[in-house]
């Protein structure tokens, strides 16, 4: 399978995205990948040329491109940008509202429109849980919480051992 780094998201992330036989992808296209998220739209930074030393572990991609970006696929970007100035305004009063610790910085829609990103300054923790339980209860529909450092988005912790606490696995 080919694989490409593409970057995706409002405030980037970079990941490898495998690449479909029947696409012919190159450096700078404008695709669209199917993320944990959903769909998104990407740009191509570089394709990644399979190892030729015998041995070395290729790294699977983390998700797929799905095709090349469309014209209609341009056009819904817009209109989803355009909500997201028209609501901005409207969760950064509700995180206020709700007393908690987070500063929004982006908002972020999947292409379908089906779900929302929300970037918040913070570290993973117990502000951005409260904030997407707040979401549900408001009945403000599908919100994935993204917290975001200095370093750019904050990674879910990865459990280690049998305690999921790190990775010595003696708790």
């Amino acid at each position: 399978m080919n694989v490409a780094l593409v970057r995706y998201g409002a405030v980037p992330e970079v990941a490898r995205a495998g690449i479909p036989a029947e696409l012919t992808i190159r450096r700078d296209d404008e695709v669209i990948v199917e993320t944990h998220r959903g769909l998104e739209p990407g740009k191509v930074l570089e394709l990644i040329k399979p190892p030729v030393e015998p041995g070395v572990e290729v790294v699977e991609p983390s998700f797929q491109i799905q095709r090349l970006k469309t014209e209609a696929d341009c056009q819904q970007e817009v209109i989803l940008r355009e909500r997201v100035q028209a609501e901005f305004d409207d969760w950064y009063q509700r995180i206020e509202d709700w007393g908690l610790d987070l500063q929004l910085i982006d908002i972020d829609w999947t292409l379908d429109g089906e779900k929302q990103i929300l970037y918040v300054l913070n570290e993973r923790g117990p502000e951005c849980t409260k904030l997407a339980l707040q979401a549900a209860a408001a009945g403000l529909g599908i919100i994935e919480v993204q917290p975001v450092g200095e370093d750019g988005p904050v990674a879910m912790p990865s459990s280690g051992g049998g305690g999921g606490c790190g990775s010595c696995g003696s708790h």
